[in-house]
């Protein structure tokens, strides 16, 4: 098949959808199938607003004619930005039916940046823009009826993996513990939940983002090491005793995928992410208190968590994203209940 996937969020960004959307391309080139991804890379575009190295695309009159170019048998919106907005109406003008997804808990993502803005908001933001999809993709079952309870439609399940030829376990870790953080220097990632805590060993954060500056001014004590990559995030891993999980509002969080595939437990809170990944006492540690949850996960056995993780990969989720897809080839182009004729 022809699959064109449409997404805001593209490198040089870094961040679980991109991660997603590399590994998928790849695993759908590999089973045979041509793949064109429309980015900011593809478009002129400015950074956003507090997040500079987000880049929001501006020249959006070019969407139809690539979308048309390519001549796809079928169209996945990956993100809800200005190009998932640009092919969405696009594609509703002429009838054409496509797929989505929902990556993030964007409306928490607002309410935690602007705390002013309403929740409702948010979600009225989604459903709009979710609502001509013929199926919305989502990583879990619990996220599914989450965002059923707000009145998204359509939903379907889309599980997420990890690259087991990268991420593996090695020798374990000796000495002192070492409690990791891997992500996004972000309010909405709740970071500072962990780094306040009183815990035993060193505190290690991978990532960047717009709080590292005032972060590593409060918090000395923690080595903030900037983003890794491959066999280097690999080694992070492996050398980290916890992975430290700390947000209230992913949908997921790939992260817990590729510490428990180095053999590296997670201590996390638990709500929507940690509960759909982790089983608790086996690979993960969950607790209101989040500093009971790191030193429980002290003692889980590493050999639990490589063994789990083993059984995840992108191939299968590659495998399950391709027969969401099949479905609207075989389908008649347009959905009269559900593609509108314009915005």
């Amino acid at each position: 098949m022809r699959i064109l996937i449409v997404s805001d969020a593209w490198s040089p960004q870094v961040n679980g959808v991109v991660t997603c959307l590399r590994a998928l391309v790849s695993e759908l080139e590999a089973l045979g199938h041509e793949v064109c991804l429309l980015s900011p890379a593809d478009f002129r575009s400015r950074p956003c607003p507090t997040y500079p190295e987000i880049r929001l695309s501006w020249d959006l009159w070019r969407v139809g004619g690539k979308i048309r170019a390519f001549a796809p048998d079928c169209v996945h919106l990956a993100t809800e930005g200005p190009l998932g907005w640009a092919a969405r109406r696009w594609l509703g003008r002429r009838g054409w039916a496509f797929t989505s997804a929902i990556h993030t808990r964007f409306p928490e993502y607002l309410s935690t940046r602007w705390r002013w803005l309403p929740l409702a908001i948010g979600y009225a933001f989604l459903r709009r823009f979710h609502a001509p999809s013929a199926a919305v993709l989502v990583s879990s079952e619990r996220m599914r009826q989450a965002f059923a309870e707000r009145g998204v439609a359509h939903l379907a399940l889309w599980r997420k993996g990890v690259d087991v030829g990268v991420f593996q376990p090695n020798v374990f870790p000796r000495g002192d513990a070492v409690f990791l953080y891997v992500g996004r220097l972000a309010p909405e990632k709740n970071l500072e939940a962990f780094l306040r805590l009183d815990l035993p060993g060193r505190k290690r954060v991978v990532g960047d983002g717009p709080q590292r500056a005032e972060l590593q001014a409060r918090y000395p004590q923690v080595e903030f090491l900037g983003y890794r990559y491959g066999v280097e995030l690999a080694e992070a891993y492996r050398s980290a005793s916890v992975l430290v999980f700390p947000s209230l509002t992913d949908t997921l969080g790939l992260v817990m995928y590729e510490a428990l595939a180095c053999g590296t437990p997670v201590a996390a809170f638990p709500v929507a992410g940690p509960l759909d990944v982790l089983i608790e006492g086996r690979t993960g540690a969950l607790d209101t208190d989040l500093r009971n949850a790191c030193l429980r996960a002290l003692a889980l056995d590493r050999r639990d968590c490589a063994r789990w993780a083993a059984e995840q990969s992108w191939r299968v989720s590659a495998q399950q994203f391709l027969a969401l897809q099949r479905a609207l080839v075989e389908r008649p182009p347009c959905r009269a209940d559900a593609l509108p004729v314009s915005d």
